[in-house]
């Protein structure tokens, strides 16, 4: 029996990643298919996550083509029983659990198609860059299905769930300038500028901290969610967790000695 070599298990063909310094860039690769997602994609994207390459402190999320993601590969959606819906739905929610609650921050670029299961994986990552030609939509209601990844939990934090209920009823599409003045993106820039603002945004967040990146990335949805009593206790032992570390010591007296870099507009 030949034994199986050790490191990460390989990825998809749908999948490919590029490692730039402590940046990594996982491109969504089936731009034949509008970057579909099939089962295969969603666990490739599980793996990535779980197994992020050495030295990596931020992750860039893109897709190749003229579309982040059109959704969920509907050539895979086969019937199932009840018990193997749920499972396939938790599938989906494991794997982008791990992009949300992972190691290192994800900054997404999105354009063209950013649809059904595509904005689920979208709405997983911390930071969303969007350029002109994104679009936004949830047609699972024409569809005769519910959404299954995560949607239901996560769009409606970010627009709230009247806003959602109104693109799952009556099939509405929101523009790239729409999604930007609801919350479905942080920033908007022009058609192919979407990847060198998200690994600028990227390297600057690989330069924090990792203490305080976990932070934001673990304790402040929690915070947020918590009732306030709760929510102000943990935020003060987080701080107190930050402040304590040897780097944010080092840090502070670099500010206080003026050796700092200055806060600027970005």
């Amino acid at each position: 029996m030949t034994a199986r070599p050790p490191g990460p298990p390989p990825l998809p063909a749908s999948l490919r990643v590029e490692v730039r310094d402590d940046v990594a860039v996982l491109w969504l690769a089936r731009p034949e298919k509008r970057n579909a997602i099939n089962d295969a994609t969603v666990l490739g994207i599980e793996a990535f996550f779980m197994n992020l390459p050495d030295g990596v402190n931020a992750v860039v999320l893109a897709a190749e083509g003229e579309h982040f993601c059109a959704g969920l590969d509907l050539a895979e959606l086969s019937e199932r029983s009840t018990v193997e819906g749920v499972q396939h739905s938790m599938m989906w929610h494991r794997a982008f659990e791990r992009v949300e609650f992972g190691q290192v921050p994800v900054v997404s670029v999105l354009q063209g198609a950013v649809v059904g299961g595509g904005l689920e994986l979208a709405c997983a990552t911390h930071i969303r860059v969007a350029e002109t030609s994104a679009y936004y939509a949830l047609p699972e209601g024409q569809r005769g299905i519910f959404v299954g990844g995560g949607a239901s939990v996560r769009v409606p934090r970010l627009i709230g769930a009247a806003r959602m209920a109104d693109m799952m009823l009556t099939g509405r599409l929101y523009t790239a300038e729409e999604g930007q003045a609801a919350g479905l993106s942080h920033y908007l820039v022009g058609p192919g500028e979407g990847l060198d603002r998200a690994l600028q945004l990227a390297r600057r967040i690989a330069a924090n901290a990792p203490i305080t990146n976990f932070a934001v990335l673990h304790a402040l949805p929690r915070i947020a969610e918590a009732n306030p009593r709760e929510g102000f206790l943990l935020e003060s032992l987080m701080a107190a967790v930050a402040q304590g570390s040897d780097e944010a010591k080092q840090r502070l007296r670099a500010f206080l000695d003026g050796r700092a870099a200055k806060v600027t507009e970005f």
